[in-house]
């Protein structure tokens, strides 16, 4: 069960990557270019997405999926926001990270006890 957490943030490293890791050193390099390596990069990110939501199917159902996957997603881009990126994290990475919480129990809530 622990298994697709580990692979989506693993995969989600490799699309936070793809997504904005062009926009630190790479702004006069030409479009196409950051494109080729965007996608290079995001087909590691799917050898990972894929497996880790085929295997996260046999514990929780498709918005329990989402919803997790959002979790790490936020998670693991304000880790690169501050380390990568250098930029400050502010009060709203907690606001939103609240509002995952949220959504996280509305999700999960009738697999909770008494709910």
């Amino acid at each position: 069960m622990l298994k697709p957490f580990i692979l989506l943030t693993l995969s989600n490293i490799f699309m936070t990557f793809a997504w904005y890791g062009h926009l630190k050193n790479m702004n006069g390099k030409p479009l196409l270019l950051i494109i080729l390596i965007s996608w290079g990069i995001a087909f590691f990110e799917y050898l990972l997405q894929v497996p880790a939501n085929r295997i996260g199917i046999r514990y929780f159902n498709l918005g329990q999926l989402k919803v997790i996957q959002e979790i790490i997603t936020m998670s693991v881009f304000a880790a690169f926001a501050f380390f990568y990126m250098r930029q400050p994290l502010k009060l709203d990475y907690l606001w939103a990270g609240l509002c995952l919480v949220g959504a996280a129990y509305f999700m999960f809530r009738e697999d909770l006890p008494n709910a």
